[in-house]
């Protein structure tokens, strides 16, 4: 039996999966690390715990599992987008890596504004947003310019882990779309906009393909691992672009719904010369040659995570979620907008807060419970909308991550999006993509489709009910004014939250 192993480098964890030829995960093991917020808004992490936490996941992934390293025929990367490392000419950290929830950016998103105006969309298909890596490389070269200039190259985090294990300096097409400085379209970084903020081409990694081979391990770290110096290393690529894999998006019309800590709408796309004037992302896929466009909702599983650890620490999250289906849709008149972390679509706006609207003493823990699972939704509904605005026609959706592990949230997701929603028999996401990659790169299959239809299998379909969208449709409509109503107000407030 031979397998591939998929490492999913997210933010607060590492996770391996090793994979058969059939898709099935025989093993996977998780390794955390921390996260640093020296300052209000910065967000930053240290490489090295990466790196360490793959080593340590990727060794006890081996002994746990029995399995000779000889069958291991490579692995594959999936990784946290848009996070900043800038190493020096030996390959040495300069600073703690920026990540991707970093927002101390929005004075060099303004200033790429004015500097590049329309020709940022034309060439990047995408607005300068705090989380991107551009504004943070122009961050350190205006707050650390000591730090830019001894810069080699900048990476990004799955791309610096690579590194560290095969010696090899290289980025995919699916990050390096996340960065603001490749012509997405051309698939070339853009001399363009690196030449208007003085910053030197060779400061950016060679470009491959997701599952081009880009090396194999390096002795301490084959010896580190478990693993041999043999074991093949591919690429790998940006999460959500690894997520699509793992849920078969692989043709057109083909969409997924991603609900982590941010939540993902994704749609594939064949046109490279689409331009939605940066209402959503547009971003290279994993696969050559394809696109996909993605809204994004910055705090969908974290505006759960923070209501329960805020008022019902004492529970688990099945014991919070069981009283959510006795509540009717709409939550009894409560509505919530999930913008605790500002937001990303449609509104790119880092000042922007949640709120809670039309709490009455009749509220209980459940229906508060279930106004935050359908405001998270909703949220996700508005970057769906765009898509359809789009040409697209979109009837039904794979659900993945943590808003596919509860039965009442995706029956809501189908009555919200009125569209069938699909749940994977086995759903691993970015993980079991960068396993598809390293598959795939392996000469396993003769095409990424050909590796999903072995690999991804789905289990149940929730369907729309027409009187849940009927009252869906109404408070969305509600929904969808509580941003402008409430903008002005919060920039007002901004100068609070010191």
């Amino acid at each position: 039996m031979k397998y591939v192993i998929g490492v999913d480098l997210g933010t607060s964890a590492v996770k391996t999966v090793l994979v058969d030829p059939q898709g099935k995960v025989a093993f996977e093991h998780s390794e955390a690390y921390p996260l640093s917020r020296p300052q209000p808004n910065w967000s930053e992490q240290n490489p090295e715990d990466w790196v360490q936490g793959t080593l340590v996941s990727l060794r006890r992934l081996i002994e746990a599992s029995g399995v000779d390293p000889s069958q291991v025929d490579g692995l594959s990367f999936s990784g946290q987008m848009h996070g900043l490392v800038l190493v020096d000419s030996e390959g040495k950290v300069l600073r703690p890596a920026i990540l991707w929830n970093d927002t101390r950016t929005t004075a060099q998103c303004r200033k790429i504004e004015k500097t590049l105006g329309s020709k940022l969309i034309d060439i990047a298909r995408n607005k300068a947003l705090e989380g991107f890596t551009l504004p943070k490389i122009l961050w350190v070269q205006e707050n650390e310019p000591e730090v830019l200039e001894q810069a080699h190259q900048f990476l990004l985090p799955k791309d610096y882990v690579r590194f560290r294990l095969t010696g090899d300096y290289a980025m995919d097409y699916s990050d390096a779309a996340g960065t603001l400085l490749l012509d997405v379209g051309a698939k070339q970084w853009s001399p363009e906009i690196a030449e208007a903020f003085s910053l030197p081409l060779s400061l950016c990694p060679r470009l491959v393909e997701s599952f081009d081979q880009t090396g194999t391990l390096l002795p301490e770290i084959a010896e580190a691992s478990g693993l041999l110096t043999s074991t093949k290393v591919f690429a790998g690529g940006a999460d959500n672009a690894c997520g699509a894999l793992g849920a078969g998006i692989l043709g057109e019309g083909r969409t997924m719904c991603s609900i982590g800590t941010s939540g993902v709408v994704l749609s594939y796309e064949t046109n490279k010369d689409l331009n939605l004037e940066g209402k959503v992302h547009f971003f290279n896929h994993s696969e050559k040659d394809a696109f996909y466009i993605m809204g994004v909702t910055l705090a969908a599983g974290h505006s759960l995570t923070w209501f329960k650890e805020t008022f019902a620490a004492e529970k688990s999250f099945d014991e919070l979620l069981s009283g959510v289906p006795s509540v009717p849709a709409g939550s009894g008149g409560l509505l919530f907008t999930p913008y605790i972390s500002g937001e990303r679509t449609p509104h790119p706006d880092a000042n922007i807060r949640g709120s809670f609207i039309g709490m009455d003493s009749g509220h209980t823990l459940a229906h508060f419970t279930r106004s935050v699972l359908e405001g998270i939704t909703f949220s996700l509904r508005e970057s769906i909308e765009i898509v359809r605005e789009s040409g697209k026609e979109i009837t039904e959706i794979i659900a993945i991550g943590g808003g596919a592990k509860n039965e009442a949230w995706l029956q809501m997701q189908a009555d919200i999006f009125n569209a069938s929603i699909i749940k994977l028999e086995s759903e691993q996401g970015p993980a079991m993509g960068a396993a598809m990659l390293a598959a795939y790169g392996s000469g396993w299959f003769a095409s990424l489709g050909e590796c999903a239809e072995a690999f991804i299998r789905p289990a149940e379909v929730f369907k729309p009910n027409e009187k849940e969208v009927a009252v869906y449709d109404g408070l969305f409509a509600l929904y969808q004014e509580v941003y402008g109503q409430t903008r002005g107000l919060n920039d007002r407030l901004a100068a609070y939250r010191q």
